[in-house]
């Protein structure tokens, strides 16, 4: 099959891209910088329509995980990569022939700030998604699915939160406030939530491409199974950094509150950095968000390969490994049988 994967910088994108080329498929990515994938490539931005054509051209299928995933930024930036970039996406895949799409979205989409005990994916909904980011990508979610059709058979993909070795989003953020001292407990900690290892999010997008004839129009929330308390995973990532794990604490209420000044201060401001705390962070690590797994591998006859124990052994090896300058392979670089 030929293949186009979108984003394929990122750490899911690298991997996608990665397990498709191992299983011999025609694999061709787009972003805007150099991958090293040693795979065709072609360099443009999402927004840009002409260079969308241009990518697409030839494939049979594509894997659209390209987005702006930061956590500040202002609505126009977050709205011209995940919602044009994502029409742009779906209207050269109609117009090329392409026959199947997935599409990367978040179970933020669905998540209007309450806890989520065993829940099952939900609809994206703009107007209850909390933030640029998830409001962006429940509006680009709508997108993909309003286009499904017999022609095009659109399956979306909600991975909740990804990690792994490499990772510059989750893991790094983490680690640099352990780093810095800015890395705090809100709430007890003991709100459960699940995650999903960088393998098992490719290896179901993988899944979701081989079966989108059958699954036109779903949306599908992906994660490990194995929902934990987030101070056990906040202390498993520093701990696997060699770093004490966090002792600060800070209410809930009083996070939320505090991300709600601070995001009013880095909006007006402008500036890009990431902020000691926001709303939608604060929400993440003081509430419960974990799902029901049980339709979501029944209909990508898929599971989760590798457990949370080995995901925190790789990463361990990791880190160690980064610190003595030696290299071991990243998630691009391994192959495994998805199950």
């Amino acid at each position: 099959m030929r293949v186009l994967v979108t984003g394929a910088t990122s750490l899911l994108g690298r991997a996608v891209a990665t397990q498709l080329r191992h299983r011999g498929d025609i694999v061709t990515v787009f972003q805007r910088r150099p991958s090293g994938l040693g795979v065709v490539e072609h360099l443009g931005d999402v927004a840009d329509r002409a260079a969308v054509a241009a990518a697409m051209a030839g494939a049979e299928a594509v894997v659209h995980v390209a987005a702006r995933a930061a956590v500040t930024g202002s609505w126009a930036k977050f709205e011209e990569t995940n919602v044009r970039g994502t029409q742009n996406a779906i209207d050269v895949a109609r117009e090329a022939g392409v026959g199947r799409f997935v599409h990367v979205s978040s179970p933020s989409v669905a998540h209007g700030g309450r806890s989520l005990v065993g829940a099952p994916a939900g609809s994206a909904d703009p107007d209850r998604a909390r933030g640029h980011y998830a409001r962006s990508k429940a509006q680009a979610e709508l997108v993909a699915l309003a286009a499904n059709s017999s022609a095009l058979a659109v399956v979306v993909i909600r991975p909740h939160l990804i990690w792994g070795p490499g990772d510059t989003q989750l893991v790094a953020r983490i680690v640099s406030r352990a780093r810095a001292g800015r890395l705090v407990i809100v709430g007890s900690g003991a709100s459960l939530i699940d995650t999903t290892y960088i393998e098992n999010a490719a290896d179901a997008l993988v899944a979701a491409l081989d079966r989108a004839p059958l699954l036109g129009g779903r949306a599908l929330v992906v994660t490990n199974g194995q929902p934990r308390p987030v101070r056990e995973l906040l202390n498993r990532i520093v701990i696997a950094a060699g770093l004490e794990p966090p002792r600060l604490k800070v209410p809930y209420k009083v996070a939320r509150t505090g991300g709600l000044a601070v995001e009013w201060i880095w909006e007006h401001r402008g500036r890009e950095d990431d902020p000691p705390m926001t709303s939608f962070l604060a929400e993440q690590l003081g509430t419960a968000h974990w799902f029901d797994q049980r339709e979501t591998r029944r209909a990508l006859h898929w599971e989760p390969a590798v457990s949370l124990a080995e995901g925190f052994r790789r990463l361990h090896a990791w880190f160690e490994a980064e610190a003595s300058g030696r290299s071991i392979p990243g998630p691009e670089q391994s192959e495994h049988s998805r199950s």
